[in-house]
């Protein structure tokens, strides 16, 4: 892998937009970005000098409840194992930082599921169903 510089700081906002359209991901407004990112229970980015390659965040109420969000990586960039050195840091964060009975989730779209099933993760599904409510 080549040697990139990861840093526990949320992106700048314009950063977080923009890849996240380029991995496919729906847009944020600034307002929305600037808002999301300042809450961040924790961040990982991943940077190839200047230019943001992959991310991830984890939010939630810091005891009882952690999603992991925003699991993103640049196309050009993908298959490098990112996606994995990024999952490895929030789980590392994950394992210091929750409690018995903590619950942490995430939405996994596929082929990702795969990713996540490698750190533990496993579907909710038949006993419950993920649902979202859009704006």
């Amino acid at each position: 892998m080549t040697d990139f510089n990861i840093s526990f700081n949320p992106p700048r906002p314009s950063e977080y937009i923009d890849l996240r359209l380029e991995a496919g991901m729906s847009g944020k407004s600034q307002e929305a970005a600037r808002i999301g990112l300042k809450n961040s229970l924790f961040a990982v980015t991943v940077y190839d000098e200047s230019t943001i390659v992959a991310m991830g965040r984890i939010i939630g109420d810091g005891g009882s409840f952690f999603q992991v969000v925003d699991i993103a990586v640049k196309p050009s960039y993908q298959g490098k194992g990112l996606g994995k050195l990024v999952m490895g840091e929030l789980m590392e964060y994950l394992d210091k930082h929750t409690y018995d009975g903590s619950y942490v989730s995430l939405i996994a779209d596929a082929p990702a599921n795969k990713l996540y099933e490698q750190f533990g993760f496993d579907y909710t599904y038949p006993n419950s169903h993920g649902m979202y409510r859009k704006y």
